[in-house]
């Protein structure tokens, strides 16, 4: 069974019914300083963290003086920008108090289902980590419309998670994990500890929301585990009220794990090699030595291009006799490939007239055979 201990990249959830108390409307600073230390002792250790954190809406309509109950989509997305501002300089305030720097990453549903704007995603969040920062990931709630909305942070969550190839995810609920039935109405109810497959009969357990503040239930947690499951993450959903939940969790607080059905590295190489190339790239046999060390493919070591295909989209990848080693995501479109075809890193800004990213095809975005 999987462990908080274990995890080397984690990405934690939280819900706005932890982070802003129901009845003022106010943040629990305590709770988040809390979140923070356990942040930093996780960090001290080696572990990535990305948090995933609800919360803007919720702290927007009270400083708006919103009514309660629910909102037009206009009175949400303006109670979202004020409450973001609330909900950035509370983490900065809470993870600097460690010495951590945290980062803002706003989205929407278009970030995912685009496979250019996937790519900056993830390039952008995997720099950040590589950088030292916490990511804070929230749903772009002053854009997003019903049409380009998650709809509620827990899928959002998976999708990070399944992004930056974590390998943990952890749920900050206002229940201790994944029932039989509703606790609060049930009193037969059981809690599960490990969920190893998402059955159809597991399915139709779930609920139905029952917090005040919180869009999603149960059953937005269970798609949130199939999705973080299939791609290599395992998954657990616990109580997060009480101070230190990480720290708790970790010491054995009740909660639901969810098996990783596959390693999150293997499911990213299986996906790409599934993937229909949309062009070749052959490759010199300095490139080849190179792909075989687990470099990336850089520009230099291209001979020619072929195919149409844009940015982010799959190509294969052939040595000089034109066997292909593989496949992988290019960096570049065929046109702007065929340009810096050849080219080493310090000319193809100059090529191409503008930024540029050193490799063709990276190592994390390649399937190879070699």
């Amino acid at each position: 069974m999987a462990t908080l201990t274990d995890a080397r990249r984690l990405v934690v959830k939280i819900g706005s019914a932890l982070l802003v108390d129901a009845a003022s409307g106010g943040l629990r600073r305590a709770w988040l300083c809390s979140l923070a230390d356990d942040v930093a002792r996780l960090r001290a250790r080696g572990v990535d963290v990305v948090l995933v954190s609800s919360g803007s809406i919720a702290l927007g309509r009270r400083l708006l003086n919103l009514a309660p109950g629910a909102l037009a989509l206009e009175q949400a997305q303006a109670a979202a920008a004020v409450g973001q501002i609330q909900l950035a300089r509370a983490y900065e305030e809470a993870l600097g108090a460690h010495g951590i720097l945290t980062a803002q990453v706003l989205v929407t549903l278009e970030d995912s289902s685009d496979r250019r704007r996937y790519l900056n995603s993830r390039a952008t969040l995997q720099t950040l980590l590589s950088l030292g920062t916490v990511p804070i990931v929230n749903e772009n709630d002053t854009i997003a419309t019903d049409e380009i909305r998650f709809g509620d942070n827990d899928r959002l969550a998976a999708q990070v998670a399944v992004t930056i190839e974590a390998d943990q995810l952890v749920l900050l609920s206002d229940v201790d994990g994944f029932y039989s039935a509703n606790p609060a109405t049930d009193p037969t109810a059981q809690r599960f500890d490990i969920v190893d497959h998402i059955t159809p009969q597991i399915e139709a357990m779930a609920g139905d929301p029952v917090s005040g503040l919180s869009k999603g239930g149960m059953k937005t947690k269970l798609m949130a585990a199939k999705t973080a499951t299939a791609s290599g993450c395992a998954m657990a959903i616990t109580h997060g009220f009480a101070d230190a939940p990480l720290a708790r969790l970790e010491a054995g607080e009740a909660a639901t794990w969810f098996t990783a059905q596959i390693d999150p590295h293997a499911a990213r190489k299986r996906w790409i090699a599934a993937m229909k190339p949309m062009g070749v790239l052959q490759i010199d046999d300095g490139a080849v030595a190179a792909l075989a060390r687990g470099n990336s493919l850089l520009p230099a070591g291209v001979c020619s291009v072929s195919g149409d295909f844009g940015r982010g989209e799959p190509v294969s990848i052939m040595d000089g006799n034109g066997h292909i080693l593989g496949q992988g995501l290019c960096r570049y479109t065929a046109a702007e490939a065929t340009m810096i075809t050849g080219a080493r890193s310090d000319q193809v800004e100059q090529i191409l007239g503008g930024s540029a990213r050193s490799a063709m095809v990276h190592r994390d975005d390649m399937a190879m055979s070699l």
